[in-house]
């Protein structure tokens, strides 16, 4: 029996009620089987950075597996490509925010989450925090696999396309930052993290 830990982090302001943390998750959990199980992890992230990760690091550690992979989308994915170098594990990334404190940098301030309208208070510190956890350069491409969109209206694709140079690449030619076609391009997905 092997076990297959799959960690997903969903974006900024987001939740794991999001549709691509749902239709994942659901298509994860039903590639279970006699011989490999696959465990489901999709938290909801607090809004410090240092906080979310020291809460992820935590399940993780305390979790038996014989496998592990993290997916993230968006602000996710820079927490995702965090965790992948320093557990040396596979991660999908989904219009991943490479430069997440540059691109956050300005939204410093009282927000809202976006399914619940909950308060949300995004502090300068929290900018000092998702700078400790940059990544500069991947340490082993063949080990992510990329899902970015040319339409993406809030991030550049661009410069994910060249952050994850070597990697597994998809690039939608249209869509945008939320994948709408997702559903058509988790089989690809799917066949990445079971490889």
């Amino acid at each position: 029996m092997t076990t297959t830990l799959v960690v997903y982090l969903h974006g900024f302001r987001s939740s794991p009620r999001s549709s691509k943390a749902v239709i994942t998750g659901e298509a994860i959990q039903k590639m279970s089987s006699a011989e490999h199980t696959y465990i489901w992890y999709c938290p909801q992230l607090l809004v410090s950075p240092k906080a979310s990760m020291e809460m992820i690091e935590s399940y993780i550690k305390s979790s038996r597996y014989d496998q592990l992979v993290v997916m993230g989308s968006s602000l996710g994915g820079y927490y995702a490509n965090y965790l992948a170098e320093q557990y040396g594990c596979k991660a999908v990334v989904l219009n991943p925010a490479v430069r997440a404190p540059r691109e956050l940098a300005p939204h410093v301030g009282m927000l809202t989450a976006y399914d619940t309208d909950e308060p949300y208070d995004f502090r300068p510190e929290h900018i000092d925090e998702l700078i400790s956890l940059q990544v500069n350069a991947i340490t082993k491409p063949s080990r992510y696999f990329l899902l970015a969109a040319k339409g993406d209206e809030l991030l550049d694709w661009r410069e994910m396309v060249d952050f994850y140079k070597g990697a597994h690449q998809l690039v939608l030619k249209g869509s945008d930052h939320g994948i709408t076609e997702y559903p058509e391009h988790l089989p690809r997905v799917l066949k990445f993290l079971s490889e």
